[in-house]
């Protein structure tokens, strides 16, 4: 028969064993992103130095380099190498963009904000912005088979690319030592776990109907999030 101890052994077991998976994955999805830009940046620098060496192997053919031409050649490729190296692969994903952005590239885009938001973020929702990021990944790959014109496709721009990005970023236009006092009954670190639990479960929900083929349910949803954050003259006046 289990004790009490044994049970809140088990607990701590549970939570220990959950924060160990949320972190693998989210280590595992860093990597992976380091890795694609690390390719990134090896590709286009390989690409600039084969150009460089090709054009001053065909330029010798008919001007003699000499000492001086060898060393600007190696100026050259040092100048690209650290140019390309240095340079992002990539402009980093903003809201203002996601509207741009292919369907089937917008959660990752948005897990890609998401994260760089941590740092302004209160600890409760840290597993929150966790498993978000998990059913981004997972939301990914279901996408690549849904058609931009549809209207599902609306639906899953609006929560993903629109609702979570705004509930972010009213959020932080609270000032910060504000975001622990009570207004209306919440303080906006409450409004914000709040609302990241609703879209966490919305997300989970979407990729349920993908996963069923319910495209018309998808579409028809028309759920909107109830909680709103107030801009700074709003929540200090």
């Amino acid at each position: 028969m289990p004790t009490e101890i044994d049970r809140q052994i088990d607990r701590a077991s549970e939570v220990l064993n959950r924060s160990r998976e949320r972190y693998t994955t989210l280590n595992s999805r860093a990597k992976k992103r380091r890795e694609a830009e690390i390719l990134g940046r090896v590709g286009r620098i390989a690409a600039a130095v084969g150009a460089i060496l090709v054009g001053a192997m065909v330029l010798g053919w008919f001007i003699p380099l000499g000492m001086g031409g060898a060393l600007l050649v190696m100026a050259a490729l040092i100048a690209v190498t650290l140019f390309f190296g240095l340079m992002p692969t990539s402009r980093e994903a903003t809201p203002e963009r996601f509207g741009e952005v292919a369907l089937a590239s917008l959660p990752l885009q948005t897990e890609e904000w998401l994260d760089r938001q941590r740092p302004s973020l209160p600890g409760a929702a840290m597993p929150l912005v966790d498993g978000i990021g998990v059913k981004l990944d997972v939301l990914a790959g279901q996408l690549k088979a849904l058609n931009e014109g549809e209207p599902a496709a609306a639906e899953v721009r609006k929560l993903v690319g629109e609702q979570l990005p705004e509930l972010i970023k009213g959020y932080q236009r609270v000032p910060e030592n504000l975001r622990r006092v009570d207004r209306f009954g919440q303080s906006p670190d409450k409004q914000l776990v709040d609302g990241l639990a609703l879209i966490d479960q919305e997300i989970a929900q979407m990729s349920a109907q993908l996963a069923q083929g319910d495209l018309d349910a998808l579409a028809t949803r028309g759920r909107y999030l109830q909680i709103r954050y107030r801009g700074d003259d709003e929540v200090s006046g």
